[in-house]
């Protein structure tokens, strides 16, 4: 079985690997730093990038991932179910409000995948609580801060805002948006289960050492 399937999560340091935020490296190779430095959960995310193209960059990043961290396939069931069909380690799917309905995602992926899902609204809450038991295994919440790297995000929530959605949630969520270096511990106060970055990693000279030092901050602010 997966080590890093629905039931063995570590949300902690989440990368989500922006095709379009790595100062024009190739994707794999930020993943590979990331992985590296002890990045934990890694989803791809390609935007406006054929099917054939975005497959062809979950299958080369799952050869660093494999055994070493969750890989999730951003929005596109499809691509994940291709890539696993094709052999690669891929432990699940992230999707928006906006995409395929979460109970069919589910239904698609299997029990054991990771089934993440971007909510940061009273009303994504109470949808929530409409879905079975098991459907979903996380919430992506934010943004925190208002971000380029997504600018169709809801209104920015602050730490505060998330804090509350997390209290609120039934169950983990990442803080997503802004967030990086310097943000561990108010994110852990927060209640918040880890951080998802993007430029933080993506963008930095070294994403190895960059991620690396995100694992500190995380690990001194719970101890």
């Amino acid at each position: 079985m997966n080590r890093f399937g629905h039931g063995n999560m570590d949300l902690s340091v989440y990368l989500v690997a922006d095709s379009g935020s790595t100062a024009g490296r190739p994707l794999p190779q930020v993943v590979a730093a990331a992985v590296e430095g002890g990045a934990t959960t890694v989803q791809v995310r390609c935007k406006d990038v054929p099917a054939r193209d975005f497959l062809a960059e979950v299958l080369a990043c799952a050869e660093h991932t494999a055994g070493r961290a969750a890989l999730l396939v951003n929005d596109r069931v499809d691509v994940y179910l291709a890539a696993r069909a094709a052999g690669a380690v891929v432990d699940g799917v992230h999707i928006g409000q906006s995409d395929l309905p979460a109970e069919m995602v589910r239904a698609l992926i299997g029990p054991e995948a990771i089934l993440g899902l971007s909510a940061s609204r009273p009303e994504e809450l109470a949808a929530l609580a409409r879905h079975p038991e098991g459907t979903v295994s996380y919430l992506g919440t934010g943004a925190v801060r208002p971000t380029p790297t997504k600018k169709d995000h809801p209104e920015p929530l602050g730490f505060a805002g998330f804090a509350a959605f997390a209290a609120a949630a039934p169950l983990p969520c990442v803080a997503i948006g802004g967030v990086g270096h310097g943000d561990a511990a108010e994110a852990r106060a927060s209640g918040a289960a880890g951080l998802a970055v993007v430029r933080a990693v993506c963008a930095a000279a070294n994403p190895a050492a960059a991620t690396r030092s995100l694992v500190r901050e995380w690990a001194e602010a719970g101890a």
